[in-house]
């Protein structure tokens, strides 16, 4: 199998034909990798002029060494069964590999475990040492090792029904609520680094600087591959339909008015009297708020991603205000609905750990993206192709103990 020269846009092309293909080996991906330390080269093998395999080589400098690890995110991008396939990235890696003064090469296939017998069997005999199959969020690994996936190349209705039954009802009640989903432009970015940071003040995590969202936007939006949605709250519109609902409240309240006042009706009668209530309640709510934001504000965000007919949600942010309007679910729904618009079959929510315990600090995330019709996408794991084997060692032995000591340390400013 030969080496070959091809353009960024054929590697792309490939990359998001290929069922292992995925954002991250996306050259555009490698170009928002800059800002933390990453720079790229790549390879492409093929038989009679035809691609059959491709890899973006990301590399980072080991501090205070003239050593670098070579890191080939979500692995090789071929057919895992093909192993002269593989041979041939193999070898055309090291090559690059040696020259930047890699210690080692590290993949992490977008293979399945169900269909990762030849991927295992084959990197195993290349030479390729497996990490194992830990949880899906183990600090062992660069990348999630599992992520949630929902199929959604199906209609509006048939995806809401996907949902588990709770979650059904939420995403409808937020379709009626009144918020406005918006498909953003780079300006919008502002806004969304504003709601990552309350985001993030609230869940107790670092956010990153607008710079870093900008630099992706930048790179992957010119060719549809990264959009920004917000999610707006608008008191106009929305006071309008609550004060239709609240005169047909007390239409229906007249006319029970006039029925025989059995337990029955007195019940209906009082279910209406609460719901006028609430309403009432809402009305005052977004008085208040168009009194102070007569254009209304934004409650949430996300950055939606593509890579040929896989869309994933990279980022999401929201307000700590009028949560009860459930902006995340119209958000959601709405993204769902749009990368399928735009040729995506599956949306995947990002890592989780597999059902983990309620004391888990996994346990939420794993809740929230259960219920969205996902399916749990367990990958074969992190394969390590050792260069420099002293040094390799050395660096395997220090990584989890600073791993430790940076929770430590988090750990501890939380307490503060």
């Amino acid at each position: 199998m030969e080496k070959m020269n091809i353009t960024n846009q054929e590697h792309d092309a490939f990359v998001k034909s290929h069922p292992q293909g995925d954002l991250l080996q996306l050259t555009k991906w490698a170009e928002t990798k800059r800002l933390t330390g990453w720079y790229s080269k790549r390879v492409a093998v093929g038989e009679a002029g035809q691609i059959v395999g491709v890899a973006q080589l990301l590399f980072k400098k080991v501090p205070k060494l003239p050593y670098t690890l070579c890191y080939i995110s979500r692995g090789f991008v071929t057919d895992y069964s093909n192993k002269l396939a593989l041979e041939s990235l193999l070898e055309y890696t090291m090559q690059i590999a040696k020259e930047e003064k890699a210690y080692a090469i590290k993949i992490d296939p977008d293979v399945e475990v169900e269909h990762g017998t030849d991927a295992l069997t084959n990197l195993k005999a290349l030479g390729f040492k497996h990490k194992g199959f830990k949880e899906g969020l183990s600090k062992d690994y660069i990348q999630p090792r599992m992520t949630m996936i929902t199929p959604i190349d199906k209609t509006d209705e048939e995806l809401i029904q996907s949902f588990e039954r709770r979650n059904r009802s939420k995403v409808r009640l937020a379709l009626k609520r009144g918020t406005t989903v918006e498909r953003s432009n780079r300006e919008g970015l502002k806004t969304f680094s504003n709601l990552m940071k309350i985001t993030g003040e609230r869940d107790g995590f670092l956010t990153r600087d607008i710079s870093y969202f900008e630099n992706i936007y930048d790179a992957l939006h010119p060719d549809g591959d990264a959009e920004l949605f917000l999610v707006k709250l608008e008191p106009k519109p929305v006071l309008k339909d609550l004060r239709k609902d609240l005169a047909d409240l007390e239409a229906e309240k007249l006319k029970l008015a006039e029925k025989k006042q059995d337990k029955k009706t007195l019940n209906k009668i009082n279910d209406v009297e609460n719901k006028m209530t609430k309403t009432n309640e809402l009305i005052e709510e977004m008085e208040a708020l168009e009194a102070k934001h007569p254009d209304g504000i934004y409650l949430s965000g996300a950055l939606l991603m593509f890579a040929g007919k896989k869309s994933y949600y990279l980022y999401g942010a929201s307000s700590n205000d009028y949560r009860d309007f459930l902006p995340n679910h119209h958000m959601q729904f709405s993204m769902m609905q749009y990368a399928r618009e735009h040729g995506a079959t599956t949306y995947d929510f990002g890592g989780t750990d597999n059902n983990p315990d309620k004391d888990s600090s996994h346990y939420g995330l794993w809740t929230f993206k259960k219920v969205w019709g996902t399916y749990l996408s367990e990958k074969v794991g992190e394969f390590d192709y050792v260069l420099n084997k002293p040094l390799y060692q050395v660096i395997e032995n220090v990584k989890p103990k600073l791993t430790k000591a940076k929770i430590n340390i988090s750990r501890k400013l939380k307490r503060k």
